[in-house]
This record gives structure tokens, sequence and C-alpha cells, in this order.
């Protein structure tokens, strides 16, 4: 069974920086891509950030230049390190995988395409 098990989020000033950690298990995951999407309040999940089979990274626009996505393919963890964070960017993350192998992640997941990490929470103070 595929586990999504996400760490690292918390509460962080304007400006500040957070790391957000996802461990996966359950399948070999170094033939998937991984990555975040976030839901505000309020708002819908949007796509962050992904990390292909190759370890290429690929970003949202407003994640650009901010945000950095990596991936430890030895213990199948990926890491989010948000800087510059902004009130605007509280909200769940959660970690995501496709279920099919050498897929990227799509910015219209499903739990029918996708597996997902339970959430955590990142609140960015004023």
């Amino acid at each position: 069974q595929v586990q999504l098990v996400e760490s690292g989020g918390g509460l962080v000033q304007a400006g500040g920086s957070l790391r957000l950690s996802c461990a996966a298990s359950g399948r070999t995951f170094s033939m998937f891509a991984m990555g975040w999407f976030r839901q505000a309040p309020g708002k819908e999940r949007e796509f962050v950030a992904g990390v292909s089979w190759l370890t290429v990274p690929y970003y949202a626009d407003f994640a650009r230049g901010r945000f950095t996505i990596s991936r430890d393919t030895d213990n199948d963890t990926i890491y989010l390190q948000m800087n510059s964070l902004k009130p605007e960017d509280t909200a769940i993350y959660y970690c995501a995988a496709p279920k099919d192998p050498y897929t990227f992640l799509k910015a219209s997941a499903s739990n029918f395409d996708h597996d997902w990490g339970q959430g955590i929470q990142v609140t960015v103070s004023s």
C-alpha cells in the first residue's frame, strides 16, 4: 500500500522559510514523478511543484523563484524548500504521486489517478 507522509509544516512570519518533506513507501518510487499541491481555505486545490522520475523539477508560476523542489531517490523522499513566504501561501500542502509510472503530475490530479498524503498545514503570518 502506498503511503506518503508529510512533515515540516508550521507557522512562520512573512518573508520566512519552511522546508516540507514527504517520505514515500509502498512501491518503487524511482519510476514515478512526485510533487506538491496545496489548498487554501475556500479555494480549490492547486499544483505547486513537481519532480520527475529523472529528478527534473517543474513549478507553478507563483512558486518559481521562491520554492525549490528536490528529490532523494535513495530514500524515496522529496522536499519543498519555501523561501520568501507570503500570507497567501497559507494552505494545507499535500504530497502526491501519480499512480502510473513515467507520468507527470497533473494540475487536475484526483484520487483516481494520484496517491496523496494526509496534508500538512503551513501558516504564514503577516
